[in-house]
């Protein structure tokens, strides 16, 4: 089995200040994350949402095949963080850094522009257990705040920062970019997301995949150093 580049066992919080446990200071950004999210579903009344819907929403049909993938980003997110927080501390850095940056800019505009989506159906055309969680998913997982899709844009993250692992054998990358291709078309088919919110994911992602992977590529090169 392949050694941790980090030794967590030694991991105390007072030594979270130092180089070797540093990293993990980035992963309070899901609490603020989780804190603004909270504050943005109770105090945004759905009325002052805008509803988000373009017309090739109506061409896609709900199927609830694709909850799995759906469902599947969460597993993803955990696996691909945990699996760089031992393996690759600085593709760690690197995700997480994306993942926060892209949820900044979507809390701000769901706070700046409160958006809905109203593409759920009323009653599903068939009853199965797949149906059956689609609903537990819809009683808990609110219609607002859904443009830009953090689905999407985390997964996009995920993939690039994947495609950059140098230990990651093609088979690995190949599957990590089918399942983020497979998410990201599950947020129209099971109806959480307008197609809209995956086109404004993409701006969203790339704001990220700059400011992560390419901008330090441009400073390191102008000042000399390898990238």
């Amino acid at each position: 089995m392949r050694k941790p580049v980090v030794d967590y066992r030694q991991f105390r919080l007072s030594k979270l200040n130092t180089p070797e446990f540093s990293h993990l200071k980035l992963l309070s950004g899901w609490l603020v994350y989780f804190a603004l999210y909270f504050l943005t579903e109770n105090l945004i009344p759905i009325e002052r949402c805008t509803p988000i819907h373009i017309a090739l929403d109506d061409l896609i049909p709900f199927n609830e095949i694709f909850i799995i993938p759906y469902v599947s980003w969460y597993a993803l997110i955990v696996v691909s963080l945990l699996w760089f927080m031992l393996y690759d501390v600085k593709q760690f850095r690197n995700l997480q850094t994306y993942i926060i940056i892209t949820q900044l800019v979507a809390m701000t505009i769901y706070i700046l522009f409160p958006n809905r989506q109203d593409l759920r159906p009323e009653v599903f055309p068939r009853d199965n257990i797949l149906t059956r969680f689609i609903a537990f998913l819809y009683a808990f997982d609110t219609s607002t705040g859904v443009c830009p899709s953090l689905h999407v844009a985390y997964s996009l993250g995920i993939a690039s920062t994947w495609l950059r692992e140098k230990d990651a054998s093609p088979w690995v990358k190949a599957g990590v970019v089918i399942l983020v291709i497979l998410i990201c078309i599950s947020v129209a088919f099971v109806k959480q997301h307008s197609v809209a919110d995956i086109f404004a994911a993409i701006p969203l992602g790339m704001l990220a995949e700059w400011l992560v992977f390419i901008r330090p590529k441009y400073k390191k090169a102008r000042t000399g150093g390898v990238s």
